[in-house]
C-alpha cells in the first residue's frame, strides 16, 4: 500500500508503481471509439503513461493539456492519458480543448489497468479511481520512469518525465 495525501489527508493506493528498469504490466484500456487497445501494440514507440483521476478536475484536465503541448515535440513518442472516465467523457474533453496530440484510454471496463499498476485508491472519497501518476516506457515497453504524485492535487514533474526520455 502506498500513501498519497489529497489537500494534505492521507489516502492510500493498492501498491507502488512498477520499478524502474522493470517490463510494465501489459493492459487493455479503450479508446474513444470504444475500441480496445493493449501495450503491445505500442511497442516500437515511447510512451508516456500520463494517469490521472478524472479528466473533470483542474490538475488532471491541465496534465492533459501540457502533455498535449509537449507531445507535439517528442519523436517516436505517444502520449496516453489514461482514466477511468468514460470514453465519452475523454472524447468530449478533447473536442472541447482541441487535444490532438495524446490519446486518450479508459480503464472503465474492468480496471486492470489500475490494479495492474497499482494505483487505485483503496480509501478516501476517491476510491477506487486512479492516482496521480507518470510513467515512462521505452520502445519495447521497459519502464524508464514513475512517479507517483505525492498530494492528488499537484501537477505531475513533467521536465524530469520528458527528460527521462531524451535520456533514453
Amino acid at each position: 500500500m502506498a500513501t498519497v495525501t489529497l489537500k494534505g489527508n492521507e489516502i492510500h493506493t493498492l501498491g507502488n508503481l512498477p520499478e524502474k528498469g522493470s517490463k510494465a504490466p501489459d493492459f487493455e484500456l479503450t479508446k474513444n471509439d470504444l475500441s480496445t487497445v493493449k501495450l503491445s501494440d505500442y511497442l516500437g514507440s515511447k510512451l508516456v503513461l500520463n494517469i490521472f483521476p478524472s479528466v473533470d478536475t483542474g490538475t488532471c484536465a491541465q496534465s492533459v493539456r501540457q502533455f498535449n503541448q509537449e507531445a507535439a515535440e517528442l519523436d517516436n513518442t505517444i502520449v496516453l492519458c489514461i482514466s477511468k472516465d468514460l470514453p465519452f467523457a475523454q472524447a468530449r474533453f478533447c473536442g472541447a480543448e482541441g487535444i490532438e496530440n495524446v490519446e486518450m484510454l479508459s480503464d472503465f471496463r474492468d480496471g486492470n489497468f489500475g490494479k495492474g499498476y497499482n494505483l487505485d485508491f483503496t480509501d478516501g472519497p476517491l476510491a477506487p479511481l486512479h492516482s496521480r501518476a507518470v510513467v515512462v516506457l521505452d520502445e519495447n515497453g521497459n519502464i524508464l520512469y514513475t512517479e507517483q504524485v505525492s498530494e492528488i492535487v499537484d501537477e505531475p514533474n513533467y521536465k524530469a518525465a520528458l527528460e527521462a526520455l531524451m535520456d533514453s
